[in-house]
């Protein structure tokens, strides 16, 4: 069964998909469109009414709140593998299954985590939809609207095995600092990552880890179209931002969500290893035992 469904899946042609990609192999067998919306607290935005007024036809929402740990106190903790797997089996995807995700943000905020769960979870046929909603609807593709579906029919296992490489802890961020081969890019907003604007979570310092540099997820997209930037555009963000893709990259930023987006934007261009600070700042900037440094990026190397 499952080697039927895997030959009548599409093939994922890399990380991201285009709007005609999409709409070309909507509807195949074993393709499962996923809307993994999620927005910063106090954004005034409800992800699932959203869902239910307008989405792509076919596709199902994955909420990466309940598809995070239940017991950690951080929010959007890597859960374990066992409810991962539940959450992939109840939105339908299973071992041989096809994935795309998009998000209504316009600015690649969540859908990127979703696709780089599966990917830690060992998944492989998963990609982001390029300008996500913003695009598909800039395309003049169809919408469904309506109660979103809750009951799926049975779904083929999915196995879900861990990738530790693809992720970092706190301590892991400690050993770090200062260390010449690795690299943290922090990709808050500037003023958040200054320490002169407030953090959007109560409670928690303004600034960065030492050592970290900068680079805003809004800035990994066409403010016009939503789409991600080139790859000339990347390697010159890059540049300016004093980060060295030859170095190993670990991506942080409010609570793991957004700083996916770096993730799925380096593994465009070939650099597939960009691991996560699960933690983020939710945890860094939650604690009175680690350094915090404010202002603008200061390499320490």
């Amino acid at each position: 069964m499952h080697d039927s469904a895997a030959r009548s899946s599409p093939g994922i042609p890399g990380p991201a998909v285009s709007a005609a990609w999409l709409a070309t192999h909507l509807g195949s067998p074993g393709l499962v469109v996923l809307d993994g919306s999620w927005y910063l607290p106090g954004s005034g935005r409800d992800p699932m009414r959203e869902f239910e007024d307008r989405r792509i036809p076919g596709a199902r929402y994955f909420d990466i709140d309940r598809c995070s740990d239940p017991l950690a106190e951080l929010p959007h903790t890597v859960p374990a593998p066992r409810h991962f797997q539940r959450c992939a089996e109840g939105a339908g995807v299973s071992d041989s299954s096809s994935v795309v995700v998009y998000d209504g943000s316009g600015v690649n905020l969540s859908a990127a985590r979703v696709w780089w769960m599966f990917r830690y979870f060992g998944f492989e046929r998963v990609a982001v939809l390029d300008g996500g909603l913003r695009h598909w609807l800039a395309s003049g593709h169809a919408v469904q609207s309506g109660p979103a579906l809750r009951t799926l029919e049975a779904a083929a296992p999915f196995t879900a095995t861990a990738r530790p490489h693809l992720i970092r802890s706190l301590a892991d961020i400690v050993e770090s600092i200062g260390g010449g081969d690795i690299q943290i890019v922090d990709v808050r907003p500037p003023g958040r990552f200054a320490g002169t604007e407030p953090e959007p979570r109560a409670g928690l310092r303004g600034g960065h880890i030492p050592g970290s540099r900068n680079l805003p997820y809004t800035s990994l997209v066409d403010s016009g179209t939503g789409l991600a930037i080139g790859r000339n555009e990347l390697a010159r963000a890059l540049h300016e931002a004093g980060i060295n893709p030859a170095r190993e990259l670990i991506g942080t930023c409010g609570s793991g969500t957004s700083a996916c987006a770096f993730a799925w934007m380096m593994a465009r261009s070939g650099h597939e290893d960009v691991a996560i600070y699960d933690g983020s700042w939710s945890e860094w900037g939650g604690r009175d035992d680690v350094p915090v440094d404010t202002g603008p990026a200061v390499s320490l190397t």
